[in-house]
């Protein structure tokens, strides 16, 4: 099996943090830039399924099924399913920006994985959403194609990651999400997962733990 992760292009969060206030998260749309960087992907993810028709899994947000729509691979794609379990870490009710701006520098004190967000979910709540999705997906038959699409969110898509590497906490929190419109392919050889590049490393792994 081989699984490629891409995260949605920019949305409006990424670029105005108070949107959220105002916004439920579901519903943040892409910004036109987000647009562009979604239909210049296409292509790129084109080349990489290499003629291969996937499955693709998608999260219900608006800003990643915008993505998907954008890089107008449809007509290559053997099914297309929303997937909840994919969805980004739920932040709770972020009307007030003070609240937010609160909720943020705990988390980071805290650390991303272990810290429930007020009426939110933690990381570690992602975690397991996460591993159920990919237990149901290792038990597919043999009509399901070998080649799976994922179009999610950066948390989320390195949590994939976690659990297929059976990295540490401390190696998870050690990471960047990808940028937007980023990709990571992930491949199944056997018993054994590679990656086919690693994730920036924004601080050492307190146990040394690489990404190999």
């Amino acid at each position: 099996m081989r699984i490629i992760l891409l995260r949605h292009a920019e949305s409006l969060g990424n670029v105005d943090e108070l949107a959220y206030t105002r916004i439920p998260d579901h519903a943040l749309p892409l910004t036109d830039d987000g647009r562009e960087q979604a239909r210049r992907a296409g292509p790129e993810i084109e080349e990489v399924l290499g003629g291969q028709r996937p499955a693709v899994y998608v999260s219900p947000y608006l800003r990643t099924r915008e993505t998907l729509r954008l890089l107008d691979i449809r007509d290559s794609c053997e099914r297309i399913t929303q997937e909840p379990r994919l969805r980004e870490q739920d932040w709770g009710n972020l009307q007030d920006p003070q609240e937010q701006e609160v909720q943020k520098q705990r988390r980071h004190e805290f650390g991303h994985f272990f810290y429930r967000l007020p009426f939110g979910e933690s990381g570690a709540d992602v975690d397991d959403r996460v591993a159920a999705f990919l237990s149901e997906l290792a038990a597919c038959g043999e009509d399901h194609p070998e080649t799976v699409l994922i179009v999610s969110h950066g948390l989320t898509i390195r949590l994939l990651c976690r659990r297929l590497f059976g990295w540490s906490i401390e190696l998870f929190e050690s990471l960047s999400n990808p940028t937007t419109c980023e990709y990571r392919v992930v491949e199944r050889v056997g018993d054994k997962w590679t990656l086919d590049r690693p994730f920036r490393q924004w601080r050492d792994s307190p146990d040394g733990e690489t990404q190999d």
